[in-house]
């Protein structure tokens, strides 16, 4: 009975061991092999490449082991799918591709695991901004006092938000005279800058605080206030949103009851992004902006966000203008009725109403 029962525990023990071995001589890496796929790079083009709509990309990939093969390897940009590459390289067409930054993706399929490549590319127009000339039909004085952050006309007036460390304030302004009919004053912290109405509401940005407030359009008291995740530059209505710029390439159209960011433009001319967009105006379902610290002001399509035409206002002001406190263009108002459009600058003694041709 007992050489039984040591017969038997001789049987368990070596199917335990048996057990054991055939654990041990499985493949234990199959899943940690593919869970760290590693199959492609993508060599062209390279992070970061300007390119002009129309122009063709070429996508060239490098096997990075040529004992891994990928079972098929596909190309995004963004999320649309270009197809499956058939060596390793084809070619993009850009002529429907957006201005700006766009991803380039390979993702690599093998066994059912997954391996994505990506760069970054910008597209940019083809064409080069049309140059307009301008000429001046009226001259009327202006605070030059007044550091112009923002500006909007209004019923007969101009809106103007003013900035610097407690000298910012929101005011009406008498056209004709450049008297301060209105004001409001901010707090000493805040540095007002671009300024817009909405729907009754004078919406107010200030630059590095990420805080903007509200105002009744008719006693300009403050009804609340809102906040940005960026640097607050230019403000203007476009429709039933308001546009913001942030001293980058970027535009943001926002909602106006919430401020949620509703969608985003990259600014791009014939040579790539154009940045420090600063004080913004809707003329006629275009973006009209100043670029900070130039003459220049730029026509902006807001849907693509190309630059379609550009004016210098160099030589505005006459040499007799200046004064030691005098800075940069930066101001412009539309009135839509009478299609008059105004221009000024930051500490500026006058205000212009020109004719852009």
């Amino acid at each position: 009975m007992k050489q039984h029962s040591f017969n038997a525990l001789l049987i368990l023990l070596a199917i335990a061991l048996f057990s054991s071995c055939a654990e041990t001589t499985k493949p234990q890496k199959e899943e940690a092999k593919t869970a760290n796929l590693q199959v492609i790079r993508i060599e062209l083009p390279s992070n970061g490449s300007l390119f002009a709509q129309g122009e063709k990309v070429e996508v060239k990939l490098k096997q990075l082991n040529n004992e891994i093969i990928a079972d098929s390897i596909l190309l995004f940009v963004d999320s649309q799918n270009f197809g499956k590459f058939q060596s390793n390289t084809m070619d993009i067409e850009t002529q429907k591709l957006k201005f700006g930054t766009r991803q380039i993706r390979a993702t690599a399929w093998l066994k059912g695991e997954r391996q994505t490549a990506s760069v970054s590319i910008m597209i940019k127009p083809s064409s080069t901004p049309k140059k307009l000339g301008y000429r001046i039909i009226n001259t009327f004085p202006h605070d030059k006092e007044a550091y112009t952050q923002g500006l909007f006309y209004l019923n007969g007036f101009l809106v103007e938000s003013t900035g610097q460390q407690g000298q910012s304030s929101l005011r009406k302004v008498e056209l004709k005279t450049g008297k301060v009919l209105k004001s409001s004053s901010l707090e000493r912290k805040y540095f007002g800058e671009g300024c817009a109405l909405i729907n009754g509401k004078i919406y107010q940005l200030t630059w590095t605080s990420r805080k903007g407030f509200i105002y009744d359009a008719e006693n300009f008291n403050v009804l609340g206030t809102f906040n940005y995740p960026t640097q607050g530059w230019g403000l203007a209505t476009a429709n039933n949103q308001l546009v913001m710029s942030d001293g980058s390439h970027v535009l943001y159209f926002l909602e106006p009851e919430n401020f949620a960011e509703l969608r985003r433009v990259e600014v791009y001319d014939s040579n790539g992004p154009v940045s420090q967009l600063n004080e913004l105006e809707y003329i006629d379902g275009k973006i009209w902006a100043n670029v900070y610290q130039t003459d220049l002001v730029i026509v902006i399509d807001p849907e693509t966000g190309a630059v379609e035409s550009e004016i210098n206002f160099k030589g505005l002001l006459k040499p007799s203008d200046r004064h030691s406190n005098i800075d940069v263009l930066n101001g412009i108002a539309w009135d839509s009725v009478s299609r008059r459009l105004f221009v000024t600058g930051k500490n500026w003694p006058n205000l212009f109403e020109v004719e852009v041709k």
